[in-house]
């Protein structure tokens, strides 16, 4: 029997939260809602004081997305960037929060912007990580052409994360749109190869056979829904999970 006012055992030691940039708002109206991000700040830090080692990766889609610019004429490398910044303003918005809920934490860009962020170094990433701050990893991958979907897998590998968090709107994978199909259903658990031949956009394929190469299980979770995130550290049944083939 567990004894009273034992704290819960997680069942991952250290994570990768990745977040939309469009998850840091609750209409078109703010850009970065600052009580979505407070909230957001308040589920991380409940984790964090479980003892979990926490990365996170953060899109920039809410203030800028590159593959929509390109498609409407603007040279895609320059656009690829520019999403890129969007990303780092992202992630300043969530550390200033963060740090006022009394959580350490640094932001890592993957391009040099020595004023506003560390360089991301992996040693150093790692390094804090162990030390109890939480890390976000700004920029995507610094390179045009990936999605932060893809940043989040390779971070997740090489700082050798349990598992990847994606923090959606909704509460998991599901056969099709639930907002467009009425018919669609819940998929509690679904292979890497299903999730790529189903085309169902968990995260772009790159980013799916990575973590299938490294095995690395990516649940999909309701991130605004209250204790969403501890409930799936836990291990508790919380939206859906990508493993195994």
């Amino acid at each position: 029997m567990a004894k009273k006012n034992q704290k819960p055992v997680p069942k991952y030691k250290r994570i990768l939260l990745k977040l939309s940039g469009e998850a840091l708002r609750a209409s078109r109206e703010l850009e970065i809602d600052p009580s979505i991000v407070r909230k957001i700040a308040d589920e991380i830090k409940t984790v964090r004081d479980l003892g979990v080692e926490i990365g996170i990766v953060i899109g920039g889609g809410n203030i800028f997305r590159g593959l929509s610019a390109s498609a409407r004429g603007m040279d895609r490398v320059a656009a690829d960037h520019m999403g890129m910044l969007a990303t780092v303003i992202n992630a300043l918005a969530l550390q200033d929060f963060l740090e006022k809920d009394g959580v350490p934490t640094i932001v890592q860009s993957a391009i040099r912007l020595e004023a506003m962020a560390e360089p991301y170094i992996r040693r150093r990433a790692i390094n804090h990580l162990t030390k109890g701050r939480v890390v976000i990893f700004a920029a995507g991958t610094g390179n045009p052409y990936f999605t932060t979907d893809t940043a989040a897998a390779l971070r997740a590998i090489e700082i050798d994360s349990d598992a990847i968090l994606k923090g959606t709107k909704v509460d998991g994978i599901y056969s099709a749109d639930p907002v467009q199909d009425q018919n669609a259903k819940k998929i509690m658990e679904i292979s890497y190869a299903e999730v790529i031949e189903k085309r169902l956009g968990v995260m772009d394929a790159t980013a799916v056979t990575l973590c299938r190469e490294n095995e690395i299980p990516i649940v999909v979770f309701k991130l605004l829904e209250p204790d969403n995130l501890k409930r799936v550290v836990l291990g508790e049944p919380v939206g859906s999970i990508v493993q195994g083939d």
